[in-house]
């Protein structure tokens, strides 16, 4: 079902970037760009895997081996479960895998533009979920998360595409052919997550942030159109996560980090500023999920933006009621801190102020719950 091997190819949609293969221990993965590749592309991961003939070799000890750009594509929580399930059922376990292994599983299917070869088939589904199924898929992930339910995994796989995230999720294409995810409520969420969902992302676009274009499918489920497609292919789209390296489940990414990241990678006073704002509104909207995965970063011919806001919604408890990525190493930070920040990344202070007071404006008059900065 899943063959052993010893090297993979690396695809950015139809050109071939690279070898990815494991060193002779086992232990780790050796990448090296394609030369075709080094004439006429660009570095996947800048601070990672820069543009280079020699060959690159990962962290033994992080991502169990792993380049975190490749790591990338995988799922996490709810599609990892999935998976994970519909393996057990063949004998195998994910976390037996070697990290290759798990790319084969990805293959063509993956968000973004990365694609991998060979491609490990473990799904016969090959058919889509539509409007009228959303009940259905709804119902059916309840079960397989209460572990009420079996025999659906594979459904529920296909389906997710490979998303992120802990909620249950799939992919689907309307009549015009756009492509859309459509979220749904895990065990632990209000039967209203979705609504509440669309609001903030909804407020967060009165408030001047980047955001796809949102729906509510059948009153309950919140759609956000996939940005990592564009003219039918991949958009090269990577987490802030992994453009840092770093593990998102240990919470020691903070806000300074980000705004850096931002301006090293796209060298634009603008791109700055929108992630200052994003901050700003995770902070001003009690979103306290808001850990490094839930930034992404996008490659277009080379250069380096922010990619559109996606999981801004009201998520008050955190870890220990601490923001997922903090500010200065304070889970709560202040208005102090928040202008500091700013100015320090070569924002004025009177723009800090501007933007501030505009988005705790916004928030008080749209949001249910809003906290003003101190």
């Amino acid at each position: 079902m899943i063959p052993q091997m010893n090297k993979i190819k690396v695809f950015h949609n139809d050109d071939f970037a690279g070898t990815l293969q494991m060193t002779p221990d086992g232990k780790g993965c050796v990448f090296g760009y394609a030369p075709e590749w080094l004439r006429n592309g660009f570095s996947l991961s800048p601070i990672e895997l820069p543009l280079t003939s020699q060959l690159l070799y990962s962290e033994p000890e992080k991502f169990d081996g792993n380049f975190a750009l490749f790591e990338d594509s995988m799922p996490d929580g709810y599609g990892l479960y999935l998976l994970d399930k519909m393996l057990m059922r063949e004998g195998f376990r994910l976390r037996n895998l070697t990290p290759l292994q798990r790319l084969a599983i990805i293959g063509r299917s993956g968000m973004g533009a990365l694609r991998y070869e060979p491609a490990a088939e473990i799904s016969k589904i090959t058919v889509g979920a539509g409007l009228d199924e959303l009940d259905e898929i709804q119902m059916k992930a309840l079960e397989i998360l209460s572990e009420k339910g079996e025999g659906d995994e594979d459904v529920l796989y296909f389906n997710s595409g490979n998303s992120g995230g802990a909620r249950p999720k799939i992919l689907m294409a309307d009549d015009d052919g756009r492509h859309w995810l459509v979220k749904f409520r895990h065990t632990y969420d209000s039967v209203r997550i979705g609504r509440e969902e669309y609001l903030y992302m909804e407020t967060a676009g009165k408030c001047g942030i980047d955001i796809p274009c949102i729906r509510l499918l059948n009153g309950r489920y919140f759609a956000i159109e996939r940005f990592d497609i564009r003219n039918g292919k991949g958009v090269h789209t990577v987490t802030a996560a992994a453009l840092m390296k770093t593990d998102f489940r240990n919470q020691i990414t903070d806000y300074t980090n980000l705004l850096a990241l931002t301006g090293y990678l796209t060298q634009d006073p603008a791109q700055v500023e929108e992630m200052y704002r994003r901050m700003v509104f995770n902070l001003v909207c009690d979103n306290k999920d808001d850990h490094a995965k839930n930034f992404s970063f996008q490659c277009c011919d080379g250069i380096w933006r922010l990619a559109p806001a996606y999981d801004i919604t009201y998520s008050p408890d955190g870890s220990g009621g601490q923001h997922a990525t903090s500010l200065f190493y304070d889970g709560n930070p202040g208005r102090d801190l928040v202008i500091k920040a700013g100015v320090q990344i070569r924002i004025p202070q009177k723009r800090c102020e501007e933007i501030i007071n505009v988005i705790e404006e916004i928030c008080s008059e749209s949001l249910p719950v809003f906290r003003k900065l101190q």
